[in-house]
């Protein structure tokens, strides 16, 4: 089916997909033995800025960076959106946040129709599991993670209740595990902890290791979906929550920052066990790592984003469609089929992952889909890689906004609710990646294309609507 007669077919609901078709294919590595294991590990709010590998100077982040050393570091990679639930719906779908059905935050299941990369890699005989946060579904709805495609889950399912790092409960599959943590209510689901004894991105990481030893004698899938540095909004100042500030605690530093860095540094070394688990049971050089975050950084829990410069060179952060809320580190290593040190500028979205993922896994993605498969970078092909003629983004809060990125060129639109044929700004990033200088006067014909891209690159949506 071509693209326009796809969306010719959709009419006015959001996009569906079946899994009639998903047929197995030869693959990519068909006749070499096992397929490749697949791992997507996801930090929650980490800006571009705050690893070693893209510039961070004062956060300790050894494992990620030896992972950019021993794999490939992308430097134009993007998130779905720059908030949580739309960030993931696109990675699970392989739709971008035009397309998919949920747009915002908010308490939209998804549904049988929509078909994730769980659905389609357990259809393909991967064992499929998911750790940390889940976003897209809440308890008994359609949308719960053992209904799209996950064999195994264990953590939080509603995005308030994973703001505290402390809960008085996680789920596993279907079933309430009740912790040791005592918690008052406050915004419920969200919490603050008034007796501290199970942190839960520590669970998240002995979780992991069990999944990969269980799983070591057959292909499979993990959804690392770490919290961390996400902050505890209903803690207020005090929501960066981490055990202890490690080698941070005598920095002359506020404790916000401490809590930030801490975190981060504790996910690295949580990051580096698993690798080493990998090795240790032989399966490193059959997996395929990918590391990235969900939006950009925050400016929540007393953090500030500006303190370590988690932003790095970009413009904006989480709630921005500039490239401080999208644009998002990303690492990808499997030793021997990923050139080690190698650097990729290839322009590529979260929506990729899926047709990434069925092409390794020799599963043909559904038609109509927005992503296309990175597997020829990610093998140092860059001549066959498929290019987008374009990203797009919307985002359902602060007025709506949307955002272009065709080539170099990236286009933003604010306060759309107010005006939907409002002013573009116009940036050229391989000049201005800090999207300081508005050229828009200075290319209309870019800016009409790129209004034409963000009123045609979406289906209409009744919770998330745009208005004409």
């Amino acid at each position: 089916m071509k693209r326009r007669d796809f969306l010719k077919n959709v009419g006015l609901g959001a996009v569906t997909l079946s899994l009639s078709g998903c047929t197995t294919t030869p693959g990519l590595f068909a006749g070499r033995g096992r397929r490749p294991n697949i791992i997507f590990i996801l930090a929650d709010d980490l800006g571009y800025g705050d690893l070693g590998c893209y510039g961070q100077q004062e956060i300790a982040t050894p494992n990620l960076d030896r992972m950019a050393e021993e794999g490939m570091r992308f430097t134009d990679h993007y998130a779905g959106s720059t908030v949580c639930a739309p960030s993931r719906c696109v990675l699970m779908t392989g739709l971008h946040s035009g397309h998919c059905l949920v747009r915002g935050n908010a308490r939209v299941p998804l549904r049988p129709s929509d078909v994730t990369v769980a659905e389609l890699l357990k259809k393909a005989g991967y064992a499929t599991g998911i750790i940390g946060k889940w976003g897209l579904g809440e308890p008994g709805s359609t949308g719960i993670p053992n209904k799209k495609g996950f064999d195994y889950w264990f953590g939080y399912l509603n995005q308030r209740h994973a703001h505290n790092y402390y809960p008085e409960y996680l789920w596993r599959n279907e079933e309430k595990v009740r912790l040791k943590n005592v918690v008052k209510a406050v915004n419920p689901p969200g919490g603050v902890a008034t007796k501290r004894v199970e942190y839960s991105h520590d669970l998240f990481a002995k979780e992991t290791l069990a999944f990969v030893e269980k799983n070591r004698n057959k292909p499979f899938f993990l959804y690392l979906a770490y919290t961390i540095p996400h902050a505890n909004n209903e803690a207020r100042q005090k929501g960066m929550e981490v055990p202890d500030y490690g080698i941070y605690k005598d920095k002359d530093w506020p404790e916000p920052q401490k809590g930030h860095a801490a975190m981060i540094t504790r996910m690295d070394g949580d990051i580096g066990k698993l690798f080493a688990r990998l090795k240790k049971l032989g399966l490193d050089e059959n997996t395929l790592v990918m590391f990235s975050s969900d939006n950009g950084p925050h400016r929540e829990g007393g953090n500030s984003s500006d303190f370590n410069d988690s932003n790095g060179p970009l413009r904006g952060i989480k709630r921005d469609l500039y490239e401080g809320g999208i644009r998002v580190p990303t690492l990808a290593r499997w030793p021997g089929k990923i050139k080690a040190g190698s650097v990729s500028d290839h322009i590529s979205a979260f929506w990729d992952f899926l047709p990434t993922c069925t092409e390794l896994a020799g599963v043909k993605a559904p038609d109509g889909i927005d992503g296309i498969s990175m597997v020829p970078t990610l093998m140092g092909q860059a001549k066959k890689q498929k290019k987008h003629e374009f990203l797009y983004w919307e985002f359902h809060e602060q007025g709506k906004k949307q955002a272009v990125r065709m080539g170099d060129f990236k286009g933003v639109r604010l306060r759309v609710a107010k005006n939907p044929n409002g002013p573009i700004e116009l940036y050229n990033l391989k000049t201005d990646i800090g999207e300081k200088h508005n050229v828009a006067d200075q290319h209309p014909g870019i800016v009409e294309k790129i209004a034409k891209y963000m009123k045609t690159a979406r289906t209409p949506s009744k919770d998330w609507p745009l208005p004409s």
